[in-house]
Formats: structure tokens, sequence, C-alpha cells
């Protein structure tokens, strides 16, 4: 078995040991996320803490964003984007060589064999879900033991921390829908059972939780994603942002190029709108493994032009910033870091009606509302068109919509220090 990089100690640093955290992570990509753990780890005393990170999958572009004083402890890490063609080669290599690790392959075959007996029975094969597990399995070990240590992502970090990490006290983090996203108690061997708090990111993710996991109440808590609003200004006020000359509305979407974020029903909303008349343009910033069936579909649609994949940014917030219109039609969602962002940033928004999106948009207070359809998001851009005094009122109440405090990390140092 591989080994994780082994952390130096010194006779002085034992004597006047901090108090060690682990956090783990799938990747460190540039989603919403990864972004909410950089904010956590820059909101930690390191003079206080001994805190260390460990990536799972060893791969992701944000790592050069994690604050100093942190331990990384991946022997070998890779800067390639996560969703770059090149990205998803590397991390099919790694994948490949954990299941082959010690067997793990062959000794996972009925559990892998059972759940996705239990994907085609319910028409949704889930590979990536299925694969987690041969991930833990098969990544290196941490060494030593913590007073704290954290999964800070559903899947594979959640399952590492659970079977392989010694601490003294776990939290798993919950950011998604965890029914809608395809999890189940199977998948998981019921390791939230181990954890001694579980902490989503929203009340309806708490809801939506404990529907699987009803014996986890005790121990299950909100904790609201923190941002860095002071950062998030500041680079916003950067150059970028939008190049060509359009001269109509901009409406703007962030996030990954994936089924969950229904970009399909996007464009059929678009080509609508195109054919009501109406002059606008849509940008998209993410990537993803929807690119290819997404270009062809805005290719059919005739709107090559209107319908821009911009892919991947290292800075979004000058898109947010100059856009007219921040539209968020996602089928399902935990809670957005792109919602609060385009909130700090002041945009209108529009977002579909569905878990996540309707606990963060007051529906006609700081935002809009619409039915997941191409009709329902069209006539939403359309309403947001002809109403220019209520998209102002919108922005006002999306800045002044900003209770992203630190208050949430002592529900954190809390488990560490009881």
């Amino acid at each position: 078995m591989r080994m994780a990089q082994k952390e130096p100690r010194t006779q002085k640093d034992r004597k006047k040991r901090k108090k060690r955290i682990l956090f783990v992570i799938n990747t460190m990509g540039s989603a919403g996320a990864e972004h909410a753990l950089l904010a956590l780890l820059h909101s930690l005393d390191c003079e206080k803490y001994d805190i260390s990170l460990y990536v799972l999958l060893g791969q992701g572009q944000l790592m050069g964003h994690i604050p100093e004083g942190i331990r990384l402890l991946n022997h070998d890490y890779t800067e390639l984007p996560v969703l770059s063609q090149e990205g998803r080669r590397a991390l099919r290599r790694t994948v490949l060589r954990d299941a082959l690790t010690d067997g793990t392959l062959w000794k996972r075959l009925p559990y892998l064999m059972h759940n996705l007996k239990e994907m085609l029975h319910h028409h949704r094969i889930l590979p990536e879900k299925l694969l987690w597990r041969l991930v833990a399995d098969g990544s290196a070990r941490t060494q030593g033991r913590y007073d704290l240590a954290v999964a800070f992502l559903e899947g594979g970090a959640t399952y590492y921390v659970a079977d392989y990490v010694n601490a003294a006290k776990k939290a798993a983090f919950v950011h998604i829908d965890y029914g809608r996203a395809g999890y189940t108690r199977d998948l998981d061997l019921d390791c939230y059972l181990s954890y001694d708090r579980v902490f989503t990111v929203s009340d309806e993710v708490k809801d939506a939780f404990l529907k699987v996991y009803p014996e986890c109440t005790g121990y299950t808590a909100v904790f609201h994603n923190i941002l860095d609003v002071h950062e998030i200004h500041q680079l916003a006020r950067v150059p970028g942002g939008f190049t060509d000359s359009f001269d109509g509305m901009r409406i703007l979407t962030v996030g990954r190029l994936t089924e969950q974020k229904a970009y399909d029903i996007a464009v059929e909303a678009l080509f609508i709108l195109k054919q009501r008349g109406r002059n606008v343009r849509w940008y998209v910033l993410g990537e993803g493994d929807r690119r290819k069936a997404l270009e062809h579909l805005i290719a059919a649609r005739g709107m090559k032009k209107e319908f821009v994949l911009i892919g991947q940014v290292e800075n979004p917030y000058p898109y947010y910033a100059r856009t007219d219109l921040y539209v968020h039609a996602t089928r399902f969602e935990g809670k957005s870091i792109a919602i609060e962002e385009a909130q700090t940033l002041g945009c209108a928004i529009l977002a579909s009606d569905c878990s996540g999106n309707r606990e963060q948009i007051c529906d006609g207070v700081d935002g809009k509302l619409c039915a997941l359809s191409a009709e329902g998001i069209a006539d939403g851009i359309e309403w947001m068109l002809d109403h220019p005094a209520e998209r102002q009122r919108f922005k006002k109440a999306a800045a002044a919509k900003q209770n992203f405090d630190l208050d949430e990390i002592q529900q954190l140092l809390e488990l560490l220090e009881g």
C-alpha cells in the first residue's frame, strides 16, 4: 500500500503540539466545493492549528491558491485542470492505478456488481459513483492520528476518511441533494454512521440527506458556504470579462457542463427567445463531459454566435460584474456557490425553481424563479428584459444579501475542541 507524505516532527514540536486537522477532498478543480474549501482554509489559524490537506486524486488547478501554512500530503500532484482533455486522461490513469492497487478491483467486484445492478434497475448508470470506492481503497494512506479529520466532499473523500483515517473526531460535508445526485446507502456502505458530525450546506440539502440517513438526525447540522467577499470584489475590478462588441442583453451562467446543470434546456430557451426576436446572447463559463453534445445542439439550432461556451477561466468575476442577467437553470442543487458569487456582485438573477435554488433566491425580492422548461426559462428572461426597474431592484437586494460570515467555522472548532 502506498503511503502519503510523512509529516516532519521535532521534539520541540511534540512538546508544544498543536491540534492536528486533516481535510480530504476529491480534487482541487475549479468548482464550487473546492472554492468553499479554500475560503474555509483561509479562515483557519495555521499558527494555532496544524492543518494538512490530502487531495484524493492528486489533481486540480486551484492548488496554487492554498494558503501558506497548509501542508499538502500528496507525494505526486499535478495542476492539470480536472475538466480539460489532458486532465481527464490523467484522472483516468489515477483511477485505474488505484483500482489495481493491492487487487482492489477484484476485492470490490461484488460491491460493483450489486450497485451496477441497482443502477440498471433505476435506468441511471453513474460510473463515477461506482469508482469512488475503488479510488478510496487504492489511495495512499495518511500516517499518524489527527484530532479532527474532515471529508469535504461526497463520494471518495467521505469513504476514505471513514475507512482509512485515524482521527479522534470525524466530520463529513454534503454539498448536494444526496438522493437526486445518485448516492445510496449501498454505495456508501453506511459510512456516514461512523461520523461524529455531518455538515450540509443548506436546510434543503439537510432534509434530503436525512431522508437517506434518518439515524444521523442528532448530529447533522447546516454549515453555510464561506465566501471571501473582499477578494471577490477585488477580482471583479481587474480587467477582463466579455471581449465581443455585442450590444444586446448579455446572459451569464457559471457552472460545469454536466447533466445536472440543464444546459440542453437553456439552449432551447435561447432558441425560443431568438424566434421571438429578442436581442440576447448567452455566455457559459465552465467545462465538462457535456461539451460535445451541447456543441452539436447549439450548431443544430444555428446559434454558434448566440450561445457561447467560453470554457473555464481563471477569474470569472469580471464577467459577473459586467453581465445584464445571471441565469442558473439547474435540475437540482445543493447550495450554489455561483449564485452566492452573483449575489455578492449584485447581479440580477433568474433561477429554476428547484431544491437549493429556492433557498437562495426569494422570488420577486432578490431575484426571480422560473419553471425548468425551455418556455419557462425563456418567459423568465423575457420578463427581465421588459422590466428594467425590477431588474435593478433585484440587483440591489442581491448585493445587500451578504450574510456570508465566519460564524460557521465555530461549529467545526467546537467539534475539534469538544
